[in-house]
């Protein structure tokens, strides 16, 4: 597996990491404990270096699983998680970024966790009621007394990415971005990220799924999967938006690849500290994901690509309001 690493900060990752959380979050198809050790474990062996996980996710369950996984081998891997909700008897009770809070977290996560340090420990939404540099101080905190090594946000506007910089450097920035979600290129995030020498950690970098191909509009999304909530998961929406995957269907057919491998692809020939988090429960999807990084566009692919792109108009927002309003601040 090639390498990149995460803006100027050093902190060097696989090119395409793992996302953690659906292996028994937020969709209706979960693994158990066992069999999600097991594929994580097996991402590692095929040289993935960077895991995603959050305390939101379970909550704490999926923390313990990347946990007992990657214990064996925690200095040959890199861990992420995060911090910012306000869990209450297993539910989200809205933002709670107070310092705080932020270092009884951090505890909580480097328990369940099983390890000493946590590698990058991101923001998960910007929390409003709290000033992003007293966020930034109790993370700085945390580096000095040797539990965390680097800072990161997640979802957060241009401003509060230079406020929370000047007082701990930012790491990386975890934010949506994909073939069919394209606000860092014209929100001032991959500018930013440029300037300042953050990486970017782009999550749902399939689409949820969607940008694989696999998807239609006959598809049934089960009890609990959240996919249900987002209005580009509506029929009509997946039935407009195939006009997208049949644009990758084309690439991927020249390229004798599959419709994720362009979007992957497509994704890391943009900017060399772009490092995608694919998630899967599917270990041949794993091994899809990882043979992406051998996959190359060249400047007439990626042409070609923004051109049809540029024909193509998006149906759907990929939140409800209320979602969005946690992001971009």
């Amino acid at each position: 597996m090639k390498t990149r690493t995460l803006g100027t900060s050093g902190l060097e990752v696989s090119a395409i990491g793992f996302g953690c959380m659906g292996l028994d979050f937020g969709y209706a198809t979960k693994v158990s404990h066992a069999e999600g050790v097991s594929l994580i474990r097996a991402a590692a062996d095929r040289g993935i270096t960077f895991f995603d996980t959050a305390e939101m996710y379970g909550p704490y369950t999926n923390e313990k699983m990347v946990g007992e996984a990657l214990r064996p081998i925690r200095d040959q891997v890199v861990i992420a998680t995060k911090f910012g909700f306000n869990i209450v008897d297993g539910q989200s009770q809205g933002m709670n970024s107070r310092p705080e809070q932020i270092k009884k977290v951090a505890d909580g996560s480097l328990q369940r966790l099983g390890i000493d340090v946590i590698d990058l420990f991101y923001q998960h939404r910007v929390d409003t009621a709290v000033p992003i540099e007293d966020v930034a101080g109790a993370v700085k905190d945390l580096i000095a007394a040797g539990k965390v090594r680097h800072f990161g946000l997640s979802e957060p506007g241009e401003e509060i990415v230079r406020r929370a910089h000047a007082v701990q450097p930012i790491t990386a920035l975890q934010n949506e971005y994909s073939l069919w979600t394209r606000g860092p290129e014209t929100n001032g995030i991959l500018a930013t990220c440029e300037e300042l020498g953050i990486g970017l950690v782009p999550y749902s970098p399939l689409g949820k799924g969607f940008l694989t191909g696999a998807m239609s509009k006959d598809t049934p999304l089960g009890e609990g999967d959240f996919r249900k909530l987002l209005p580009r998961f509506t029929p009509e929406a997946m039935e407009k938006n195939q006009a997208l995957i049949e644009l990758l269907r084309r690439i991927a057919e020249e390229k004798k690849a599959t419709p994720a491998q362009i979007a992957l692809a497509w994704l890391l020939a943009q900017k060399p500290w772009i490092v995608p988090i694919p998630g899967t429960t599917k270990l041949h999807r794993l091994e899809e994901n990882i043979a992406a990084a051998e996959v190359v566009l060249t400047s007439a692919d990626l042409s070609a690509i923004a051109e049809a792109l540029a024909a193509i108009d998006i149906e759907g927002e990929r939140y409800p309001a209320h979602l969005m309003a946690t992001t971009g601040r």
